[in-house]
């Protein structure tokens, strides 16, 4: 996901000040905000987030 689609999935969900976040900590601002655990970046082999919309980018992120 791109930073631009990041920030306005933010906005909508009524975070302000989200420029200068990196992606890691914004994406992980975006989790708490929809209850999920603020993890991206750290699985492993499995992931139980099934509602994460950030999932599939989570799993590529973290085998890099």
């Amino acid at each position: 996901m791109k930073m631009q689609d990041i920030r306005a999935k933010a906005k909508q969900l009524g975070l302000k000040n989200t420029f200068g976040l990196t992606k890691t900590e914004l994406i992980r601002k975006i989790q708490r905000v929809e209850g999920n655990f603020d993890c991206f970046g750290t699985v492993k082999d499995y992931c139980d987030q099934f509602q994460c919309c950030f999932r599939e980018d989570c799993f590529k992120f973290a085998s890099c």
